[in-house]
């Protein structure tokens, strides 16, 4: 399967002195790191600083062990960088992320640890920001932009984070809604068979694979297709290529080949494709796992004909066959399409609310 419009190389700067800001300084006795393809203590450290950011910024904590080690693996290296300060014990204390996301989009992820003193804290944040900038940079002229956006998350109750980005030029563009719907083992039947059903001129069904083997190309790009053209015209989309799309969701440590689905229109003996679903899994220690859309699109030229509503009750009929307690999704709060009158009049609920922050960096 063609990776061919993947780079050969990161495009973030590897020599750590490049993109480490000069100003303002640690406090003494802290260092910076690259941490590289980590480890698994490293991991741990990790996975605990986060949970305990989003403890204290949401309430509970849900960040999980195999995403968190994915981002640092030799798997992600190609499209992530990541920056860690440690204290003078040595425990690390922030964790700056950047993934390399799309044309002019790079996400970014800001964590300082919560018990740190006040004056300690913001000097952690600013040099996490000055490198999130200086790796925007660079990967804007690796991209030859003239302007590279960083894409940063915040909970909506997370006044710090916000102070912080504020205060570095970053502007709040957005709300998003985190919702979740219970699913039970009787909603099994909502469809016929959740690899391949039909009615009313809609087919849904898994992309064609054989055994084990990949799936077919001309499948998986029918579904980036569509994907691309439903979001066109969506709040901050960016061109992904077909190989940076593909190289992505297999990073997610929830990928799975069989949570991803096509609709498609029958016209007698053609059919044509309409609509879109990727899942994923959301490993649970505590209890059952839970499924996840990571995208669901519709072309324009095929709504109202219920495919949106199709490819949903097929993803929690796949569920609730499964033995998983719920489906969770994310919605734009100021989305114009209706989707969330949608996902309500089927059970979804808001859990928590995050914010885009983006700052334009000029090349």
């Amino acid at each position: 399967m063609t990776t061919d419009d993947l780079p050969e190389d990161t495009r973030f700067a590897q020599d750590l002195d490049e993109v480490t800001p000069e100003r303002p300084t640690l406090p003494d006795g802290w260092t910076v790191e690259d941490p590289g393809t980590g480890s698994a203590a490293l991991t741990d450290e990790l996975v605990a600083l986060l949970r305990a950011h989003e403890e204290a910024a949401r309430g509970y904590a849900g960040a999980g062990e195999d995403d968190v080690a994915m981002r640092c693996s030799p798997a992600s290296e190609l499209t992530h960088a990541n920056l860690v300060l440690r204290d003078p014990t040595g425990a690390v204390r922030a964790w700056g992320s950047a993934q390399d996301r799309a044309v002019n989009r790079m996400i970014y992820d800001h964590v300082v640890a919560r018990d740190l003193a006040e004056a300690d804290a913001e000097r952690c944040s600013e040099v996490l920001l000055g490198w999130a900038e200086a790796q925007a940079r660079k990967l804007g002229e690796a991209r030859e932009l003239e302007v590279q956006q960083i894409d940063a998350g915040a909970f909506v109750d997370d006044e710090r984070q916000h102070r912080w980005f504020a205060a570095a030029g970053f502007s709040h563009t957005r709300t998003w809604w985190q919702m979740s719907r219970p699913v039970t083992a009787e909603e099994g039947d909502l469809v016929e068979d959740p690899a391949h059903w039909e009615d009313g001129g809609v087919v849904v069904r898994l992309v064609d694979r054989e055994g084990s083997d990949m799936p077919e190309e001309d499948d998986l790009r029918a579904v980036h297709d569509v994907l691309e053209s439903a979001f066109l015209d969506h709040f901050n989309s960016r061109e992904e290529s077909f190989g940076e799309f593909l190289h992505r969701l297999r990073e997610d440590p929830g990928h799975r080949w069989h949570h991803w689905w096509l609709a498609e229109i029958v016209d007698g003996e053609e059919r044509t494709p309409a609509g879109a679903l990727v899942g994923t899994i959301v490993e649970n220690a505590d209890g059952p796992n839970a499924s996840y859309v990571d995208y669901i699109g519709v072309l324009e030229n095929a709504r109202g004909r219920g495919v949106a509503k199709g490819l949903l009750r097929t993803v929690i009929a796949d569920a609730a066959r499964r033995g998983r307690d719920r489906v969770g999704l994310e919605v734009d709060a100021d989305s114009p399409t209706g989707a969330d009158g949608l996902y309500t009049s089927m059970g979804w609920e808001t859990t928590y609310r995050t914010q885009s922050w983006h700052r334009d960096v000029r090349i």
